[in-house]
């Protein structure tokens, strides 16, 4: 078993639109809230697709490209009691995860704004992104930088 923590390597990018999405596509409804703290920043998650629920427990540290994110699946009796304490500090979205060759692309269209965002998740920080024609329609900018665009900023 290794000791390293697990790496999330993944960039962002602020669309003009909603693209329209080639399909096939999944679907989902995000909801997510911060608990308050000092030095940890814990997120839960609920994701809604068709009639299935799940709910994450998720933990990230660091900023930019490359970081590190421990998550695991929870039940809906602890989601719901972390949910209380996340008032003021919430997201809600519709993802929708569009394949393109190995990867795949998901798009958040947030409930509560005028706001689409793009992400892809690789293997690399330095690896090349090529953007599908659909994609690229609608591309304004990298915000992988920018605090910003991050959900624990944009949090309601």
């Amino acid at each position: 078993m290794s000791d390293e923590l697990p790496l999330e390597i993944e960039r962002k990018y602020l669309l003009s639109e909603m693209p329209r999405l080639p399909k096939p596509y999944r679907r989902l409804r995000v909801d997510q809230g911060y608990v308050p703290g000092q030095k940890l920043r814990e997120r839960v998650r609920r994701i809604r697709e068709g009639a299935e629920t799940r709910y994450y427990r998720t933990l990230k540290f660091g900023r930019g490209v490359s970081r590190t994110e421990i998550e695991e699946e929870t039940t809906a009796e602890v989601f719901r009691a972390l949910w209380r304490v996340t008032l003021g500090k919430r997201v809600r979205k519709r993802r929708y995860v569009v394949p393109d060759g190995a990867r795949c692309w998901e798009i958040d269209r947030f409930s509560d704004r005028d706001l689409v965002l793009a992400e892809i998740e690789l293997e690399d920080p330095d690896e090349e992104i090529r953007f599908p024609p659909w994609l690229a329609r609608c591309l304004v900018r990298e915000v992988t930088d920018e605090p910003e665009y991050g959900n624990f900023r944009l949090a309601r």
